[in-house]
């Protein structure tokens, strides 16, 4: 159960920093048809429970011939919610970078793409990586919806076990520990970037 979750999680968060990415720098192109697509998006997968997204993914593609598995589908409606909601973070990290130094770099030679992997993200990281973590953690804990489509991870077998012992509280406060323990990790990985970019920034 817990490798599991660790795995939809670890996977999640890896699409997820991936589609923000994206997703923020579409949304700072001057192309209205990618800022569009973008905003669309953004605004669609926010604005959708995360339960319906999932439900939608695994129960609603295979009846337009898409079949997917219990736990890509979960990873895929993860990792399309947090990408959305990181996206807007990613974006106001950018922002917040002085144009300057996108100017300055681009008389140093850089290229775009040079410009925004060695002199723009390195800072905006500093930003983005406070509110990312918290989305991080709130991506852990909101692993236990894929439960609902059959996932044997923690609060599947919480459930099944409260159900099969008749130890509803006992098999409960286990994995409330567990997921507790593991967004104490995460908290400490955040603290560890912060210091480590904070460092790099000054």
């Amino acid at each position: 159960g817990v490798t599991t979750t660790l795995y939809i999680s670890a996977i999640s968060i890896l699409i997820a920093t991936l589609i923000a990415l994206v997703g923020a720098i579409a949304k700072l192109t001057g192309n209205g048809i990618v800022y569009g697509l973008a905003t669309f998006y953004t605004s669609l997968f926010r604005g959708l429970p995360l339960l319906m997204q999932i439900y939608i993914i695994y129960l609603g593609l295979p009846q337009i011939g898409y079949v997917i598995g219990a736990v890509p589908a979960g990873i895929v409606a993860l990792s399309l919610c947090y990408g959305a909601y990181m996206t807007e973070i990613f974006r106001a990290g950018i922002e917040s970078i002085p144009r300057g130094q996108s100017e300055g770099a681009t008389a140093l030679g850089l290229s775009p793409g040079q410009t925004m992997a060695l002199v723009i993200l390195p800072q905006a990281m500093r930003v983005i990586i406070p509110p990312t973590g918290n989305q991080f953690i709130a991506m852990l804990k909101d692993s236990s919806l894929v439960s609902v489509v059959g996932v044997w991870e923690i609060m599947y077998l919480a459930r099944t076990m409260g159900q099969t012992e008749f130890r509803h509280i006992e098999m409960l406060i286990t994995a409330s520990m567990i997921y507790w323990i593991l967004s104490i990790a995460l908290e400490f990985g955040q603290a560890y970037l912060e210091r480590r970019f904070g460092r790099s920034g000054r």
